[in-house]
C-alpha cells in the first residue's frame, strides 16, 4: 500500500524551501538592478489587471498623491477623513503634529486597510507607497553618486462595480466636503494686516489669531446674543439663496457704542464660532481706491474685514498726508470707493464674507454707509448690566450662582453707566471674590457719584446760561426807553 521510497526528511524539504527563497531573492534583485522602475510598474499593473478580471465583480479607484507636479486634493482629503474612520482593530498608523497643530495627526501607514460604507455600500480603502527613482538630471546622493529615490503614496478604493455612478458622483464629493469641514475646526485662524509704513506694499501680512473670546464669555445681553448667532448661521446655510437673488454672498454688521463695551471682543467671538480669519483694514493705511480694490481681491473666502472706528475715517477725501511721503495729490481713497468696496460690482469677488464697522458715535456715520445690503444688522454694545456682571463674575471669579454683594451691585449698576471693559479691570485685582466685589462697589458707587456732581454741574450751568439771557433782555429794553424820553424831551424844547 505504501512506497518503499523514503519520505523526504524535514531537513532536506527545509532546504529546498531556502534554497528556493534564496533563489528568487536574487532573481529579485537582478530584476531591480536590470530592469527600469517605469517597465516593473507596467508589469506589475498588468499582473493585476490579469488577476482582477478574473477574481470578483470589485472596481478599483486609484488615488495617487499628486498629479504630475500639484498635489491631489482628492488624496489629501482622503488622508483627513480617514483619520476619522481609525479603529483599535489598526495595526500600524502615522503620528505627526507640526507647531500650527493643535492635536496629533494619526494616518494610516504603508499597507493597512480600512473599510467604510456610504448610503449600505460597502468601501475598502487600501493605503499603499512605492519608490520610483527620478530621472537623470535630478540631484543625486553625495555619499553613493546614484539618483535619489522619492516615495510615491496612494489609495485603492474597492467596491462594487455596479456602485461605480454613485461612488464617483455622491461619495466622492461628500468626502470632500467632510474633509474641508474636518480641517476648518483644527487650522489655526489667522488674523491679517496691511504693512504700516509710507510705501503701501499691497500685501497682507498675518499672525495667528489666538483671541480666547466666545459667545459664552462676551458680555452682551441673552437675546441680543442668540439674534446674532442665529443670523450667523442662516447666512451659513443660504449660499444658493444668495445666487438664485442675485447677491454677493456676504452679510454686514455695524457694531456701535461706548468704547470698552466689548465690540472688538464679539468680533473675535464671531471669528471663533465661524472658524473664519480676520483681515483687519485701517484705511489710513489706504491711498487710493485702486489699492483698496487690491486688498479685496487678495483677501479669502470665508473670512471677516474689520474696519474699526469708521466715524474717524468716513470723510475720506478731507484726509490730510500727515507723515505720509506721497503728495496729497495721489491720496484719492473715497467714500464712493469705500461704499462700491462694499456692496458694488467690487463686493463679489469672493464668497462667504463678513464686513463689520465698529463706532462710538453712529450718529457721525454717513446715512449711505448704514442702509441694508451696506450694514445689514446693527448692534448697540450698551454699558454694563447685571446679566453682563453675572458673566464676568462667572468667567473671572467662578462664580456661578449669586453672592451676598450682588443686589447691591444690580443697584449700582442701574443708577451709574460703567462699561464691561471697567468691571473686568476690577474683578483681575484680586482672585478673592470678596475682595474683587468690594472693589466692583466701590467703583460703582464712584462712577455715581461723578455722574451725580456732572448733572447738578450741568444744571447750575444751565441755570447761569438762563439768568445771563434774562439779563440781557433787561439790558436790550432799558437802552431803547432812555432814547425814547430823549427824542421826546429834545422835541418839547425844539417846540
Amino acid at each position: 500500500m505504501f512506497s518503499t521510497k523514503e519520505m523526504p526528511s524535514p531537513q532536506s524539504l527545509f532546504s529546498a524551501y531556502a534554497s528556493m527563497a534564496g533563489s528568487l531573492m536574487l532573481f529579485r534583485s537582478m530584476a531591480n538592478d536590470l530592469i527600469p522602475a517605469p517597465v516593473r510598474s507596467y508589469i506589475g499593473a498588468g499582473i493585476r489587471r490579469f488577476f482582477n478580471s478574473h477574481s470578483s465583480s470589485l472596481f478599483t479607484l486609484i488615488i495617487e498623491d499628486t498629479n504630475g507636479m500639484s498635489p491631489n486634493q482628492i488624496f489629501d482629503a482622503a488622508e483627513t477623513y480617514l483619520s476619522t474612520k481609525i479603529t483599535s482593530d489598526t495595526a500600524r498608523l502615522r503620528i505627526t503634529k507640526t507647531p500650527r497643530d493643535k492635536h496629533p495627526a494619526l494616518r494610516l501607514e504603508a499597507g493597512e486597510k480600512l473599510t467604510d460604507s456610504f448610503e449600505g455600500i460597502s468601501l475598502l480603502w487600501t493605503f499603499n507607497s512605492h519608490g520610483q527613482d527620478k530621472n537623470l538630471q535630478a540631484p543625486k546622493d553625495i555619499t553613493t553618486l546614484s539618483p535619489l529615490k522619492t516615495e510615491h503614496h496612494y489609495f485603492e478604493l474597492k467596491f462594487d462595480k455596479t456602485h461605480r455612478r454613485k461612488i464617483i458622483n455622491s461619495y466622492i464629493p461628500f468626502m470632500l466636503e467632510r474633509a474641508l469641514a474636518l480641517k476648518n475646526e483644527e487650522r489655526a485662524l489667522k488674523m491679517y494686516t496691511i504693512n504700516s509704513s509710507g510705501c503701501f506694499s499691497g500685501k497682507w501680512e498675518s499672525v495667528n489669531l489666538e483671541h480666547p473670546a466666545t459667545f459664552e464669555t462676551v458680555a452682551m445681553e441673552a437675546e441680543a446674543k442668540r439674534k446674532v448667532i442665529e443670523d450667523l448661521e442662516r447666512f451659513l446655510k443660504r449660499k444658493e439663496f444668495y445666487k438664485r437673488v442675485g447677491r454677493a454672498w456676504k452679510r454686514g454688521y455695524l457694531l456701535h457704542g461706548p468704547p470698552g463695551t466689548g465690540k472688538s471682543s464679539l468680533v473675535a467671538a464671531m471669528a471663533n464660532y465661524l472658524k473664519f480669519d480676520i483681515y483687519d483694514l485701517q484705511l489710513a493705511n489706504v491711498h487710493q481706491d485702486s489699492d483698496l480694490r487690491k486688498l479685496l481681491l487678495t483677501t479669502g473666502n470665508r473670512s471677516i474685514l474689520v474696519i474699526e472706528d469708521i466715524d474717524c475715517t468716513v470723510e475720506l477725501p478731507d484726509r490730510r498726508p500727515g507723515d505720509w511721503s506721497r503728495n496729497p495729490s495721489e491720496i484719492q481713497l473715497t467714500l464712493s470707493g469705500l461704499l462700491n468696496f462694499i456692496d458694488g460690482l467690487w463686493s463679489s469677488c469672493g464668497d462667504e464674507r463678513i464686513i463689520i464697522f465698529t463706532t462710538n458715535h453712529k450718529d457721525r456715520l454717513d446715512s449711505a454707509l448704514l442702509r441694508p445690503g451696506r450694514m445689514d444688522m446693527h448692534i448697540h454694545m450698551s454699558y454694563c448690566t447685571i446679566h453682563g456682571f453675572k458673566l464676568l463674575a462667572a468667567n473671572y471669579l467662578q462664580i456661578h450662582t449669586t453672592h451676598r454683594l450682588f443686589p447691591e451691585i444690580e443697584t449700582l449698576l442701574d443708577a451709574a453707566e460703567v462699561t464691561p471693559a471697567e468691571i473686568a479691570e476690577e474683578l483681575m485685582k484680586s482672585e478673592d471674590a470678596e475682595v474683587s466685589l468690594q472693589c466692583v462697589v466701590k467703583l460703582l458707587k464712584r462712577k455715581k457719584l461723578e455722574e451725580e456732581e456732572n448733572g447738578n454741574g450741568e444744571e447750575e450751568e444751565e441755570e447761569e446760561e438762563k439768568g445771563k439771557l434774562r439779563a440781557a433782555k433787561r439790558l436790550k429794553v432799558q437802552p431803547k426807553k432812555k432814547v425814547a424820553g430823549m427824542v421826546t424831551r429834545r422835541k418839547f424844547l425844539r417846540r
